[in-house]
């Protein structure tokens, strides 16, 4: 079992008056149905996926048959597989769908932050509300477990490791990865996050990358999830956030997703490859920005296109808006 930082190799620096500040250090893999196509660093280095893994633990909401007995829309697997902001749209469609199967915020297990969103973090404050679960950035997918969990008639308790639920997601883990997982976390939305490795990620995301409609439940689920989010980027993270700017950019040609602590993954259906990075010291601007540069790579993202412009080797400006530095892809990635 490789540890995070076993192999790792420079993906992105920043540079402040003429001198190199910071170098971070990851794994990228871009896998076919075959295996992998190209790797930089480690592709046997174990990570956790974080909410990279949202389309995996979203399987069972549709191979359960819960989503068709429930009528879902692709808005709903959009919002199951999001990281989103906290803004009105997303909670209110949560809300709107818990209140759909009879349950409230209570019966969430994810807890509550402070939305990203800045207006409605503003409006919580003049209205002198606190943040509730469905504010947190996890509470659609949580949602789609309480989904499932009705479905099933399954315990309250879905974020335990042997409810019924968590023990379909460790099997959808380990069938599309090819691999048995190397370990079990807890996740900041207080359900389990199963280790893997990078190339295990990557191969799990080209096959759902593969996944034709009309084959089978599990490739029509993928398919289905990868659409869905291509389709509503808006729901999948939010206005400004790097997962919906990019995939607005590529047109709904590609479903893209980041992971808490350095996490980001790809799906490219047009080209049949799935992409994982981690970057080692968890660093968020180094992993959107190499996402970015792989989805240039394989000719899927145009680097004139604003999106990318601002991810990739941006100029750094502090507050009084003097230029400071600069971000720069490390000589030899994506190369």
């Amino acid at each position: 079992m490789a540890k995070v930082n076993e192999g790792a190799v420079p993906v992105l620096e920043t540079w402040r008056g003429g001198i190199l500040e910071n170098a971070h250090l990851g794994h990228a893999v871009i896998c076919d149905a075959n295996g992998i196509v190209q790797t930089w660093g480690n592709p046997k280095a174990v990570i956790f996926p974080r909410s990279s893994a949202k389309m995996l633990q979203a399987l069972p909401l549709i191979e359960t048959g819960a989503a068709a007995a429930r009528g879902l829309s692709d808005a709903q697997l959009a919002l199951a597989c999001a990281s989103h902001d906290g803004a009105d749209l997303h909670v209110g469609m949560a809300g709107r769908w818990l209140a759909d199967l009879g349950l409230g915020e209570s019966d969430l297990r994810c807890g509550a932050h402070e939305p990203y969103d800045q207006t409605e973090r503003d409006r919580l404050i003049r209205a002198g509300e606190k943040p509730c679960q469905l504010h947190n950035n996890c509470s659609g997918k949580h949602t789609g477990f309480l989904t499932v969990t009705q479905h099933l008639k399954a315990g309250p308790e879905y974020n335990e490791i042997d409810h019924p639920l968590q023990k379909a997601i460790r099997a959808v883990t380990e069938e599309t990865t090819c691999e048995t997982v190397a370990g079990w976390g807890v996740d900041g939305c207080s359900a389990p996050n199963f280790a893997m490795t990078v190339e295990g990620l990557a191969q799990a995301m080209a096959t759902y990358a593969t996944a034709r409609e009309g084959h089978g439940v599990r490739e029509s689920a993928m398919n289905r999830l990868t659409r869905a989010m291509a389709r509503h980027p808006e729901l999948v993270a939010g206005e400004g956030q790097p997962c919906t700017d990019l995939m607005r950019a590529m047109n709904g040609r590609v479903a893209v997703k980041g992971g808490a602590d350095g996490v980001y993954v790809a799906i490219v259906p047009e080209r049949g490859l799935g992409i994982a990075l981690k970057i080692v010291d968890g660093n968020a601007r180094a992993k959107v920005a190499a996402i970015a540069a792989l989805l240039e790579k394989i000719g899927v993202l145009d680097p004139a296109h604003p999106a990318a412009v601002k991810r990739m080797n941006p100029v750094l400006h502090n507050w009084r808006n003097l230029e400071t530095g600069f971000l720069r892809l490390a000589d030899g990635f994506p190369g």
